[in-house]
C-alpha cells in the first residue's frame, strides 16, 4: 500500500483539526471523559476511600472545560506554552503595580487591628508574623473578597484528563473527593480558581488535607468563609514547610558591580556577614541586624541588574513554597513590611523588561543547556537558574552581564 505524501498527512491533520472544535468532537471528548472517569479514576478514589455516591455527586453534570489553558487534546503533542497566563512569571517590575501593593498593605493594616487577637495567637504558635500572613491572605484573595468563581472538580477533573501535568492534577482531583467524603464542604461548595486553588489562602486539595486549621474552634477548617480559618491556616502551611521564628525575610541591598549577579540562588548561600564583606549593603543605610549577620542569606535578583536587588533568608523560600515564584514571595515580604512598618515602597527601580513570549524564553533555554549550562529546564520561565546561566554566559562572551532574558539574547542563542 502506498503511504501517503506530506501533503495529505497535512490535510488530514487539519480535518483531524477542525473536528475537534465540532459539536459532534465535543460529544465524542465527554464521552471520553466520562469513560476515563469510570474506567481509571474511579478506582482510585474508592481505593482512597471515596464512596460512589461522592463521587457521582462530585462529577454531576461536570465536562471538560477546554477555556481551560494549558490542555493537551487528544492526538495532540504537548510544547511550550506561546503565552504566560500566570503574573508571577511575567515582567517583574508589573507584579508590583503600586495600586496592587496598596491595596494588599492598606487591607492588611486594618485587619491587623481587628484579628489581632488570632494573630498574636498564631504567631506564639508557629512562629509566623502577622504581617506574613496578612500579606499573602491579601495576595490570594483579597482578604476574601476576591471571587473565585470556578467549580474545582470542573477545573480538577479536566486537568487531570487533558492537562500537560495529568499526574499532579489527578492526585489533586483525588484529595478533593477524600475532602467531599469527609464532609469538610460539598462538591459544589468547593469553588477553586482556574488552577484548582482552593478559597481565600487557595490551597490545592493536597494542601488542604495536609495544612488546613482550624482557627474558630468550630471543628472543621472552612477556607471560603471564615477568615480565622484562613489565617490559621496560612501560618500551619509556613510552619510545617520550616518558617524560622525570630528571623526576617529578607532585606533591599546594594549590589556593586564587581559582584557578580550570578552569584544568585539559594544554593549559594553565605552568612549575610560575608555578603556585607563583598560590599553589599542595606538600602536603608542601616547595618543588618546583628543576629541577621550571623545567618545563612541568599541573593536574590528577580530582574537581574534591570531591578532591585535582595538578600535573602531561609524564610523568603518558605514563602517560595506557598507559590513557586520568586516576585510572589518578594511582593508578600515586601506587602509585609509595609504593613508593619509603613507604605515605603522599594528603593531601586524596575526597568521595562520582559514581554518575550514564553516559547522565546524557553529557546533561549535550550541555546543554553546546549551549551552546558543548567537553566532548571527550558520552561519558557526565567527562574533563578536561567537568570545566572545568562550572567555567566555573557561573562564568558566579554557582554556586560544582566542575568536577565531579551530579545537580543533570545536571537543570539536560540
Amino acid at each position: 500500500m502506498r503511504r501517503p505524501g506530506l501533503w495529505q498527512l497535512l490535510a488530514l491533520a487539519l480535518a483531524l483539526s477542525i473536528c475537534l472544535h465540532t459539536p459532534s468532537s465535543a460529544a465524542s471528548l465527554n464521552q471520553q471523559f466520562r469513560a476515563w472517569l469510570d474506567a481509571d479514576l474511579w478506582p482510585s478514589a474508592k481505593a482512597s476511600g471515596v464512596s460512589r455516591k461522592t463521587f457521582d455527586a462530585a462529577f454531576a453534570g461536570i465536562t471538560p472545560n477546554l477555556d481551560l489553558p494549558d490542555l493537551v487534546l487528544p492526538g495532540e503533542l504537548p510544547a511550550t506554552p506561546k503565552t504566560q497566563h500566570q503574573a508571577e512569571f511575567r515582567s517583574p517590575g508589573n507584579y508590583f503595580a503600586e495600586n496592587t501593593v496598596r491595596g494588599v498593605t492598606a487591607g492588611g493594616r486594618n485587619r491587623a487591628a481587628q484579628y489581632g487577637e488570632a494573630l498574636s495567637a498564631i504567631k506564639r504558635s508557629t512562629g509566623v508574623p502577622a504581617g506574613i500572613v496578612l500579606a499573602i491572605w491579601g495576595r490570594e484573595s483579597g482578604f476574601g473578597n476576591a471571587k473565585i468563581p470556578h467549580d474545582a472538580f470542573e477545573v480538577l477533573g479536566t486537568k487531570a484528563f487533558l492537562a500537560t501535568r495529568k499526574e499532579m492534577f489527578r492526585e489533586e482531583v483525588l484529595a478533593a473527593l477524600v475532602m467531599a467524603e469527609r464532609g469538610q464542604i460539598s462538591p459544589r461548595a468547593m469553588k477553586s480558581s482556574w488552577a484548582g486553588a482552593l478559597g481565600q489562602p487557595q490551597f490545592m486539595p493536597t494542601s488542604y488535607l495536609k495544612y488546613a486549621a482550624d482557627g474558630d474552634g468550630d471543628g472543621r477548617a472552612d477556607i471560603w468563609n471564615s477568615e480565622a480559618d484562613t489565617l490559621a491556616s496560612i501560618a500551619s502551611y509556613l510552619k510545617a514547610h520550616g518558617w524560622v521564628a525570630g528571623r526576617d525575610w529578607g532585606f533591599e541591598v546594594t549590589v556593586p558591580s564587581n559582584v557578580s549577579c550570578a552569584l544568585e540562588g539559594p544554593d549559594r548561600g553565605r552568612k549575610i556577614s560575608e555578603w556585607a564583606a563583598m560590599g553589599i549593603e542595606r538600602v536603608s543605610g542601616r547595618p543588618f541586624p546583628e543576629h541577621e549577620m550571623r545567618g545563612e542569606g541568599y541573593l536574590m535578583m528577580p530582574a537581574g541588574r534591570h531591578g532591585p536587588a535582595f538578600l535573602v533568608t531561609p524564610n523568603f523560600y518558605v514563602l517560595k513554597d506557598y507559590n513557586e515564584s520568586d516576585v510572589y514571595a518578594l511582593f508578600v515580604g515586601h506587602a509585609a513590611d509595609r504593613i508593619v512598618y509603613g507604605d515605603k515602597g522599594f528603593s531601586g527601580s524596575w526597568d521595562k523588561v520582559g514581554g518575550l513570549d514564553r516559547s522565546d524564553v524557553a529557546a533561549l533555554q535550550r541555546g543554553l543547556e546546549s551549551l552546558g549550562h543548567d537553566v532548571g529546564g527550558a520552561d519558557g520561565l526565567a527562574g533563578f537558574k536561567t537568570r545566572r546561566s545568562i550572567g555567566d554566559w555573557q561573562a564568558q562572551n566579554g557582554l556586560k552581564q544582566t542575568c536577565f532574558p531579551d530579545a537580543s539574547l533570545v536571537k543570539r542563542l536560540r
